[in-house]
């Protein structure tokens, strides 16, 4: 299933506890109408995995009950499930804050024409996925005619109002180094970014989430063949930096995969590494209803010191 890359010494990340939970980041289906080469998940048109409408349920009544204040929604693409809709408008007449995990070319697929008006009444928060402001490097890393097609999915959203000051739509951009690199100071590169999209394509967003590559799945897969695997871990090694460790992600966020099995983030369920609960082989998503899991001890391995390199990484971008 999941293939588990070589790792070192296991022992050399500190080990870390949960605090309060405040987000629940849940992978609702691995298919995707896209197959980039950076994708932990391995997404793709061809994956078939996809939240039941039983565990849909227990995720509404983990809503109704728990109190979180986030569902963050990713994929593959999730708003290819059938019931992203309603999952959307669930989780906003309960108060909580939602973002999509979007890659933008979903707003041009046939039978998503009104996906991007849909957002914006919603107030759904974008996270979107431009891993540079280059045609000639995004199409490299994400496939021919995705930046043509991301720069259409931008501007259907600028003309809702995501991006502009005071409209309350946020929209975020998603920046990802092209290979075995830490990504640059994200306050300049987010000035960068800024500049370029409003010269070239008069557009707009609110900020830049720069997130580092995790040495698993696909983007592992291709550094162990290009025999990089190593030298990228031992960068990550190099660049750890303790003060990262207070914001990590898993701190605050429980990552639930597509049957409703809980992990403290996603890279950890991409490596099939569940997190531990007491008296249970596989924590599932019923066990919030009843469980207090600050405190719990976070699983970690050698993939994590990429959340404490340099500036730090979560899905909420730099750390630091």
């Amino acid at each position: 299933m999941h293939t588990m890359l070589p790792l070192l010494d296991r022992l050399a990340f500190p080990a870390i506890r949960r605090g309060a939970l405040e987000a629940l980041q849940v992978n609702l289906t691995y298919r995707c109408n896209q197959r980039c080469l950076h994708c932990h998940v391995n997404a793709g048109p061809t994956r078939t995995e996809s939240m039941s409408d039983e565990t849909l349920s227990i995720l509404h009544r983990v809503i109704d009950a728990h109190p979180v204040h986030t569902l963050d929604l990713t994929g593959g693409a999730p708003e290819l499930h059938p019931r992203f809709r309603d999952i959307v408008r669930h989780a906003r007449r309960e108060g909580l804050r939602v973002i999509d995990r979007c890659n933008l070319t979903i707003l041009s697929e046939p039978g998503q024409e009104d996906l991007a008006a849909f957002l914006a009444g919603q107030g759904v928060e974008i996270t979107a996925s431009l891993p540079c402001y280059s045609r000639e490097n995004v199409d490299r890393q994400r496939g021919e005619g995705v930046f043509a097609a991301s720069i259409a999915g931008l501007r259907q959203l600028n003309a809702l109002g995501y991006g502009e000051a005071g409209s309350g739509l946020v929209l975020n951009l998603v920046y990802n180094p092209q290979g075995p690199s830490l990504p640059l100071p994200q306050e300049k590169l987010e000035a960068d970014y800024k500049r370029h999209l409003i010269e070239d394509f008069g557009i707009r967003f609110d900020h830049l989430l720069c997130i580092t590559n995790q040495p698993i799945a696909r983007f592992g897969s291709t550094l162990v063949s290009k025999g990089q695997f190593n030298a990228y871990m031992q960068l990550l090694r190099d660049s750890y930096r303790a003060e990262n460790l207070e914001a990590v992600m898993c701190r605050s966020l429980i990552s639930v995969d597509w049957q409703g099995y809980l992990y403290d983030c996603d890279f950890n369920q991409m490596l099939d590494l569940p997190l531990q609960l007491i008296g249970r082989d596989r924590a599932h998503l019923r066990d919030l209803l009843g469980a207090t899991l600050a405190g719990n001890p976070i699983v970690t391995r050698d993939h994590c010191f990429a959340c404490t390199a340099g500036q730090g990484s979560s899905c909420g971008g730099a750390l630091g």
